[in-house]
């Protein structure tokens, strides 16, 4: 389900964004990493799959709130 998951976007050195659909625990992993200028890759658990970002080269990371529903409620 993607409630089971968080949007976070990804700013590579070289302009590239990935905007991806992690694991809670994931996006908290990646802030505390980068919070402590962590370096080598981080293995993020995906709704598509995994990924490996290699931490050097994150410029920054936007984490998303949950997204609106819209819709009628039943």
């Amino acid at each position: 389900m993607a409630d089971d998951f968080v949007r976070v976007e990804i700013g590579f050195a070289g302009g590239q964004i990935l905007s991806w659909l992690v694991t809670p625990n994931s996006a908290d992993a990646l802030d505390r990493n980068l919070g402590a200028g962590a370096s080598g890759t981080l293995t993020l658990d995906g709704e598509e799959g995994v990924i490996t970002v290699v931490l050097d080269r994150v410029l920054y990371v936007k984490r998303y709130a949950r997204e609106a529903r819209v819709g009628f409620a039943g």
